[in-house]
């Protein structure tokens, strides 16, 4: 049996359903970027910053503790993580807070991102 290694995405498993059944939810524990439209979606940013300077929403939110840095450069923001380097929208019961609203990169997942098509799935 292969070792499936959080950190390295060459180690992780090709990515199909059933590996969703008993995850222990460590896609959730990837560090998440996000651009403004996904910040309007989960309702953390209003109209007006949106449509207005992306460096003072991104003081506001880091002040707030929702958002870890905001890169100008590319207009993407990296959220926040809980101590355990779980996602701030993980709930107690490995459930996503935010399901509806979540962002793009967490719909499209494991599509797009760090190895697209595999998973970082470890069973319990």
């Amino acid at each position: 049996m292969e070792t499936v290694i959080f950190d390295f995405p060459s180690t992780w498993k090709k990515f199909r359903p059933s590996l969703c059944e008993g995850c222990s939810a460590l896609c959730c524990h990837l560090p998440l970027e996000v651009d403004k439209h996904d910040l309007f979606q989960l309702e953390l940013i209003s109209e007006d910053e949106f449509n207005g300077s992306l460096k003072k929403a991104a003081k506001r939110l880091e002040s707030a503790r929702l958002i870890a840095s905001f890169r100008a450069t590319t207009g993407l923001f990296i959220l926040q993580q809980q101590a355990n380097g779980a996602c701030v929208f993980l709930g107690e019961n490995r459930r996503c807070t935010v399901y509806e609203k979540r962002p793009r990169v967490c719909r499209e997942f494991p599509k797009i991102g760090p190895r697209p098509g595999y998973c970082p799935c470890i069973p319990k």
